[in-house]
């Protein structure tokens, strides 16, 4: 009996031994795998994040992005974006001559920037879309000073130009702070911001633009032929390069130039809320510059009623504001604005200027205040 008592404890603990060692081994591959996996694959792709738009303690917008991505992608870390992991940065990207990129936002901006450039050559970045789910670019410009066109309106010193969209952004230069404009894609074909200087003319130039793509399904998407597009229900557009300080260059016969671009057209669109039904445009008060699009402000009294011209005397520099109410002409031009309401079921203005700018004198192009008005009740829609 002690015998196969001894003999039953022989083969259970050889068992045992047997299944011990199975399970040591299957755990140890397991390990194995993992171990492989974890070397295959960098570690911020395990429990991904949404790349949403964030805000970072600069103030800058970024990405939000796991810590390593930002890193691997040239970003820099600005604060945390969320709560399910420490490891999710605020994660912005800027950028300076000769770069390029597909992020939700970048700045580009002059070597040295904050300082000011005083030097000259070309600065360019490249704009790639991802896919065909983004259809516009929009820049900001954050800051933007480059010199003064010629007393014609041409950027022949500096200059500013956005190619590679499936629309024209006129050639811009001057102050341009607060101005933005919007650049279709032509499908996934690249879009290109190039910025030139001329070192022999010492000058501060500074800019920092931030580059924001746009979805095709996005509610902030411009209508098409917008170069701008306002969001607010009320505030201010101008030209480009306006401001209240006169062109120091002097045109043909002497006398004080433009600021206003030459060979502008383009659309500047407003967005139409719901139950809103007109746009109203005024010239802010104590400005009397604030209108001066064609004609020799040294002549005539800029700013007075007396001085604002419309329809058949707008040939040159004008501006298109369709359907006006209680006008029958839709195009504005001279050195006065009077108020004016519009009902169009698209808020909408087109700027005109001609190549030659001759006979305008003094001019700063426009600045004007706008207003949008809801419905009469029983109206809206």
């Amino acid at each position: 009996m002690q015998c196969i008592l001894n003999t039953l404890i022989l083969v259970l603990a050889l068992s045992f031994s047997r299944c011990s060692s199975s399970e040591i081994e299957s755990y140890s591959n397991q390990t194995s795998l993992v171990s492989r996996h974890r070397r295959e694959f960098p570690f911020f792709t395990i429990g991904r994040i949404a790349n949403t738009q964030c805000t970072g303690v600069n103030g800058l917008l970024g990405t939000c992005q796991v810590r390593g991505e930002c890193d691997a992608n040239g970003g820099i870390a600005m604060g945390a974006c969320s709560s399910l992991t420490n490891q999710a940065v605020c994660c912005v990207f800027k950028a300076t001559c000769g770069g390029s990129g597909s992020n939700n936002v970048t700045y580009f901006q002059n070597s040295g920037f904050p300082n000011p450039y005083n030097g000259g050559g070309s600065c360019s970045y490249t704009v790639v879309p991802p896919d065909n789910t983004i259809c516009q670019l929009r820049i900001d410009f954050g800051a933007f000073t480059l010199s003064q066109p010629n007393a014609d309106g041409l950027c022949t010193v500096d200059n500013i130009q956005i190619t590679g969209g499936s629309a024209r952004v006129p050639v811009i230069c001057g102050d341009n702070n607060g101005q933005h404009v919007y650049v279709p894609f032509s499908g996934t074909n690249s879009i290109q911001i190039r910025i030139a200087t001329t070192g022999s003319v010492p000058f501060n130039r500074v800019w920092n633009l931030q580059l924001s793509l746009i979805s095709c399904s996005s509610t902030f998407k411009a209508p098409a032929g917008c170069l701008q597009y306002f969001l607010g229900s009320s505030g201010s557009i101008q030209s480009f390069n306006y401001g209240q300080g006169a062109n120091a260059a002097l045109n043909a016969m002497m006398m004080p130039g433009t600021r206003q671009m030459a060979n502008s057209n383009y659309g500047i669109c407003i967005r139409k809320g719901v139950g809103i039904c007109s746009v109203t445009y005024k010239v802010p008060t104590g400005d009397p510059y604030a209108f001066t699009v064609s004609g020799d402000a040294g002549a005539t009294t800029p700013g007075t009623a007396a001085a604002a011209q419309r329809g058949a005397d707008c040939t040159t520099d004008y501006l298109i504001i369709p359907n006006p109410t209680g006008v029958s002409t839709d195009r504005f031009c001279g050195l006065g604005f009077t108020t004016t309401t519009s009902n169009t079921p698209v808020f909408v203005m087109y700027y005109i200027t001609n190549a030659n700018d001759a006979t305008d004198i003094g001019n700063r192009g426009f600045s004007l205040l706008y207003t949008t008005t809801a419905c009469a009740v029983g109206t809206g829609k």
